[in-house]
């Protein structure tokens, strides 16, 4: 095995205390709950270039993987689509345009009908209506969102050729549900689409789409998708120990008191992809192949994120909580904020822009410095560079586009200060101390797990406030010292 890179130089910091394999978990975030369907749904989403690495794909594809797949395509909306009986020259497996919403059978091929979106629910197809966001027509997005809901870790995704970025925010709602991505490699026609997702950093397999019908053929056999209940099932939570000494030895973070079925889901995820059945023939694969332990450690810590991606909770922080924090602030004061697992920092940008908008409707400003903490040195690189693709438009009203980024070279980076606001995003290595945080203000884990929020809120300094979303009230700390995470 090479050398450990030993990336936070042996320094362990604290992770979230959660349940071990003999304790219960937190039932409303731990335990991952069924998917609609007993087999995998594959959706493969294309737009221009489309047709061709459609075929190529179902030409090579088994007839038998007892998968679904969903072909959803950028179709004109004022033409009939003979897309269907174009591709079941190409296959054996039915192929059909949908129609009556039905039921998803497996070995089967479904088409999307022009001028209508698409929907997954309880494993039934729903048509709804097209429709544009600022001149985008975003299909593939909207369906990969919810089959991430719908079937979980047995969710799949392919984008193919296409122009754009549509199918890059979908990806991510795929992959943090567990499930498998993959993007054409540069034999598709038109790049942008899958260019886009792998720039997201949410594709597990490029490849040809020949070698994508391969693979969804080696993967259908795996048991993490064949598999009832949760797939976490698979991994024996007993013989995970040796999985974490090697993770800490390389990477110097300590996951033992991690979520124990987050640990599992996400290494039994990585042996699917690499066609590995047992724990111990995955130790012995991580140990002839180190750079698997960074992509482990980057599944574990991974975070689905997004700008406002909880609208109520900023709605919460403009109607109550921010109201709080001036009365205690002078307008000389500066208001601090704490995003803690904070990945590649939508969520602090977020809270900046949404303090902006407060300190306007108030008439008044503050100085503003928001702290962005997580382990994921990727991620906090790309919260630095605030640089992020032009897909963020479905999240981020036009509004909020003109006032807080500017376009460069086809992205959206954030303005240096929103308002009077600070974002100042920090590694493993650097985390706001106590003094800093000294004065009234906001912790905020939007996304963290109930432990590590309850860490957060309980050890605060005086008169903190820490908020996270799916929960409508914010909790005021009585400690004395923050924190160090």
């Amino acid at each position: 095995m090479a050398p450990s890179r030993n990336r936070a130089a042996g320094r362990v910091p604290s992770t979230p205390t959660a349940a071990s394999d003999s304790q219960p978990e937190h039932a409303s975030t731990d335990v991952l709950s069924q998917s609609a369907l007993p087999f995998p749904v594959v959706c493969i989403g294309a737009s221009a270039g489309g047709l061709e690495a459609f075929t190529q794909l179902l030409g090579a594809l088994p007839t038998d993987t007892g998968m679904a797949f969903v072909l959803v395509s950028h179709l004109s909306p004022s033409h009939a689509s003979h897309l269907a009986e174009i591709l079941s020259r190409a296959t054996r497996m039915p192929v059909t345009e949908v129609k009556d919403e039905p039921t998803v059978q497996p070995n089967c091929v479904y088409v999307i009908p022009p001028d209508s979106n698409m929907t997954i629910v309880q494993g039934s197809l729903k048509l709804i209506p097209r429709h544009k966001v600022e001149g985008r027509h975003h299909p593939i997005d909207l369906f990969l969102e919810s089959l991430a809901l719908d079937q979980k870790h047995k969710s799949i995704a392919v984008i193919l050729s296409g122009t754009g970025s549509d199918g890059t925010l979908g990806m991510d709602e795929i992959k943090a549900a567990g499930g498998i991505t993959f993007a054409q490699d540069e034999s598709a026609a038109y790049e942008g689409m899958p260019r886009s997702a792998m720039m997201a950093g949410t594709v597990d397999f490029r490849l040809s789409p020949a070698d994508i019908a391969r693979e969804l053929g080696n993967i259908a056999r795996h048991s993490y998708v064949g598999t009832d209940g949760p797939p976490e099932r698979i991994v024996d939570g007993a013989q995970t120990a040796q999985i974490l000494r090697l993770l800490h030895h390389d990477s110097g973070v300590d996951f033992t008191n991690y979520k124990a079925a987050t640990l599992r889901r996400r290494i039994a995820r990585r042996m699917a992809l690499h066609k590995v059945e047992t724990l111990d023939e995955y130790a012995e694969y991580l140990r002839d192949h180190p750079v698997e332990l960074e992509s482990l450690f980057q599944d574990i810590l991974i975070n689905v994120t997004s700008f406002f991606r909880d609208p109520e909770t900023f709605e919460l922080l403009k109607a109550r909580v921010f109201p709080r924090i001036v009365n205690e602030h002078g307008s000389s004061d500066a208001i601090r904020m704490w995003v803690v697992g904070c990945s590649t920092g939508e969520e602090a940008y977020s809270l900046a822009i949404v303090f902006s908008e407060f300190m306007e409707r108030e008439g008044r400003t503050w100085p503003v410095q928001i702290f962005a903490t997580d382990l994921n040195g990727p991620g906090i690189e790309r919260a630095r560079n605030g640089l992020y693709p032009k897909s963020i438009a479905e999240r981020v009203s036009p509004e909020r586009l003109r006032r807080y980024f500017y376009e460069v070279d086809g992205k959206f980076r954030v303005a240096k200060a929103p308002g009077r606001s600070a974002v100042l995003p920090h590694g493993r290595d650097h985390v706001p101390q106590h003094a800093h945080l000294s004065r009234a203000g906001i912790a905020a884990a939007l996304d963290a797990d109930p432990a590590l929020r309850a860490q957060i809120v309980g050890g605060a300094a005086p008169g903190w406030i820490g908020i996270h979303g799916r929960v409508r009230r914010p909790v005021r700390s009585h400690r004395r010292q923050a924190p160090l995470l």
